[in-house]
């Protein structure tokens, strides 16, 4: 086992501050990525909201390796706004899920959502040069994060227009595909990405899901998915995808 880091390896351009979050019950700690040319321009940028925050840029806060985005973006000079929110620890479950789960519990994923639609968001379009319409709006997270961000699309799809959905967990309550089904149509490009070496269902939910929404896409080159052969459950899995995934999603590829 790799001994966890005792510095940070954070980016300059990665920063952090701790927003009231009512909906949640506290504070939370979020990270913020800039753009190199951020200070130096008067441009407004895309915004990229992630979950699991603790995990994307530092090796140091990471649970088991960071997703390494400041690192990424910076090698491609990206010029899209990071926002990064920090789990709730012991109540990560309940708050990326939408409805409980018999064994799990869970279930308070509306409430998370309100807090990024109605508290986070307007926070962050006030206080930075952002594109706050829903084609430059993006939502993307992995396992339970890749979960809630489909969810997010279905719930506000006047808020985000595009989600990176990694090794999303459809397996957590049958609901999610009737969420689907309810839906009149979906008009929101989509990544979903897992790998082979997952569980034994995820490909299976994948592929339902799939079968699912492609019938409600409003333009089917709005959806991408990708299996990656020997991709485990992992950061490491989630971390090698997050440029392609990106990429796609920004219409840079």
């Amino acid at each position: 086992m790799t001994a966890k880091p005792q510095t940070p390896s954070l980016s300059q351009n990665v920063s952090t501050f701790t927003i009231n979050a009512p909906q949640l019950g506290g504070e939370r700690k979020i990270w913020i990525y800039l753009p190199n040319i951020y200070e130096n321009s008067d441009k407004k940028f895309p915004v990229l909201y992630m979950h699991d925050g603790q995990n994307l840029f530092d090796s140091f806060t990471a649970f088991a390796g960071e997703w390494r985005i400041d690192e990424t973006l910076d090698s491609l000079k990206a010029e899209t706004i990071i926002i990064g929110i920090e789990n709730g620890g012991d109540n990560r479950i309940n708050e990326l899920t939408p409805y409980p789960n018999e064994k799990y519990g869970g279930g308070n994923g509306n409430k998370y959502l309100d807090f990024l639609v109605t508290t986070l968001k307007p926070y962050v379009d006030e206080h930075y040069r952002t594109l706050s319409d829903k084609e430059n709006t993006m939502i993307m997270g992995s396992s339970l994060g890749g979960l809630i961000s489909f969810y997010a699309v279905l719930k506000y799809p006047k808020v985000f227009g595009k989600a990176g959905v990694f090794s999303p967990s459809f397996w957590f309550n049958d609901k999610i595909y009737d969420d689907v089904h309810a839906v009149e149509s979906i008009n929101a490009k989509m990544y979903f990405m897992a790998g082979d070496h997952e569980s034994s269902e995820m490909i299976t939910d994948l592929e339902r899901m799939e079968e699912l929404i492609y019938f409600k896409l409003t333009d089917r080159k709005f959806f991408h998915k990708k299996i990656v052969h020997n991709g485990r459950h992992n950061e490491k899995l989630w971390a090698s995808q997050f440029k392609d995934a990106y990429l796609w999603l920004t219409g840079k590829n």
